[in-house]
């Protein structure tokens, strides 16, 4: 079973006990996927800019993009389809090797900008715990040790 990974903000606003406002949760419904899409596109883009392409190359360049797009479309939530679909317009026709370079350069910049959001979640998920799991773990040893120094209000 594969769980959606949150991409949440790392403002701090949960740290200082401040209420967030309510936003749509991005998520990302497999990230296996989104990893497998961004490595092909990334390789792509590595390819188109050391070859010189004629038009059935960039008609097939095109096909490949769109369906990469599609494809990262069905693992992001809502908020995250929308951001993409500004980010990442469709190319018409057969478009010119440098439509399709800057086209997947910023495909693999928008990719890349989601990953640095995941990992700013996930570290701030962890700091997170790791400062519940102290809390826990100080009232644990406050309660066995009642005359400690730290049990003082």
């Amino acid at each position: 079973m594969v769980e959606a990974v949150p991409v949440e903000a790392a403002d701090g606003a949960a740290e200082a006990g401040e209420e967030r406002p309510a936003s749509p949760a991005e998520t990302i419904s497999e990230p296996a996927k989104l990893l497998r899409i961004a490595s092909m596109v990334r390789e792509l883009l590595d390819e188109t800019r050391q070859a010189s392409l004629d038009e059935a190359g960039r008609s097939r360049l095109t096909d490949v993009y769109h369906r990469a797009v599609g494809e990262l479309r069905e693992v992001l939530s809502p908020d995250l389809q929308e951001e993409l679909g500004e980010l990442a317009p469709p190319l018409e026709g057969v478009p010119s090797e440098s439509e399709i370079r800057v086209a997947q350069a910023q495909l693999v910049g928008w990719l890349e900008g989601l990953f640095h959001g995941i990992q700013a979640a996930m570290f701030a998920q962890q700091a997170a715990a790791r400062q519940q799991f102290e809390e826990l773990r100080r009232r644990g040893l406050l309660s066995q040790n009642p005359e400690s120094p730290d049990a003082r209000p």
